[in-house]
């Protein structure tokens, strides 16, 4: 399906006005009951955290964001996806490759209209959370 008739099929025209002037979610927090061992995967992936405090508290700083990591008492996050968007297609390549290499899975990146034409990468991490590489094809 080419993107003006995936527009036409899944957008509400017209657009609803925003409700709050946002400037977008900046981060994700994930709490892990194997929490050494996602502090080792994400380690893995995207290198020493930014921010450190304690012995519990682990950020790394991506883009205009964070993703931080808290042990859990009980489980690992379940039913979430945390988006990653990247500015070109060898970012989600390379991306991709680290978070294979470092133990997630997942199907090499295709295109697809997700919003907008995107090329992307759906991948687990070890844990069972769905991690989503995007690049926006211009």
């Amino acid at each position: 399906m080419d993107f003006e008739t995936y527009r036409k099929n899944y957008y509400t025209e017209p657009q609803p006005e925003p409700r709050f002037d946002l400037l977008g979610i900046r981060g994700a927090t994930l709490y892990y009951e194997d929490y050494p061992a996602a502090l080792d995967f994400y380690t893995r992936v995207f290198g020493p955290p930014n921010y450190k405090e304690g012995e519990f508290t682990h950020g790394w700083q991506l883009g205009n964001s964070w993703l931080t990591l808290f042990p859990s008492k009980s489980g690992s996050p379940a039913n979430v996806e945390v988006p990653f968007y990247l500015p070109t297609r060898e970012a989600v390549n390379a991306l991709f490759a680290a978070l294979i290499e470092a133990g997630a899975q997942g199907d090499p990146p295709v295109e697809n209209l997700m919003y907008r034409p995107v090329y992307m990468a759906i991948v687990t991490d070890p844990f069972g959370v769905t991690l989503d590489l995007v690049c926006e094809m211009t």
